[in-house]
Parts: structure tokens; C-alpha cells; sequence
């Protein structure tokens, strides 16, 4: 947690809320729920829940155990934070805007995976991009 110059702890720190957002994307694109995770990993769902916040801090041997049922390195929890080596962490925010973090992103990219034929996958790549407004 970030503690205040009056000692007092305002919330989590912010690698902790990216750490647990990644968690939770990772989550829901593999279709588990927090209780299954929870199961996976011999917690509660609710232990789940504040890890996904970032109101509790994830151990190492805990985002080991993590990415072992996610099926990632661990590596990819901080993938947005290496990638954003500048990022100011007042604005963690930031995220609110981000497309990859929105729930329905995460639904479309799981159905798209669970299309089997690789040429129907292309096709419909091919007509999202046509549908979608030119970048600017």
C-alpha cells in the first residue's frame, strides 16, 4: 500500500491494482469464475475479489500459483507496466479508457477463440476491420 506522509494507508499501491486488473482480465478471458479460481488456489473467492482490487498484495508464490492456473508467465502481470516505463502513477486511472480492460472486449475475444476454422477467424477479422471507423 501507499502510505501518506501521515502514515496512514490511502489505498493500494498502484503495481498492485495493475497486477490484479491483468489478474482478472486473464480470468475472464479463460471463462473461470473467482470461485474457481479461489479453488484452484485453496483461497476464498472473496480472498479473489481483493487480490483483482489490488486491496490485498499478491505474494510471489501466490502470483507463481496464479499463473500456473491462468496458464501465463508471471512475467504478464507486469507486462503493462514494463511496457509504460514512464507511466505516472497518480493517473493508474488511466485504465478506464483502455479497451482491454472492458468486459466485453474480453467476451469477444474469448468467442472469437473458440472458433475453430482458422479461415472463418480470418473472415471475421476481415469484416470487423471493414466495419470499424479508419483510424485517424
Amino acid at each position: 500500500m501507499v502510505i501518506s506522509s501521515h502514515g496512514k494507508t490511502p489505498g493500494p499501491h498502484p503495481v498492485d491494482i495493475i497486477v490484479g486488473k491483468r489478474v482478472r482480465g486473464r480470468r475472464i478471458l479463460m471463462g473461470l469464475s473467482q470461485e474457481r479460481l479461489g479453488d484452484d488456489l485453496g483461497v476464498t473467492f472473496q480472498q479473489v475479489q481483493k487480490y483483482e482490487r489490488g486491496s490485498n498484495r499478491i505474494s510471489a508464490s501466490r502470483l507463481y500459483e496464479i499463473s500456473r492456473v491462468l496458464e501465463v508467465p508471471p512475467s504478464y502481470f507486469f507486462e503493462e507496466i514494463i511496457e509504460s516505463e514512464g507511466l505516472d502513477f497518480a493517473g493508474v486511472d488511466a485504465d478506464a479508457t483502455d479497451p482491454m480492460t472492458k468486459r466485453e472486449t474480453l467476451e469477444l475475444v474469448r468467442a472469437y477463440y473458440k472458433i475453430i476454422d482458422p479461415k472463418i477467424r480470418q473472415e471475421l477479422c476481415s469484416l470487423i476491420r471493414s466495419l470499424g471507423q479508419p483510424d485517424k
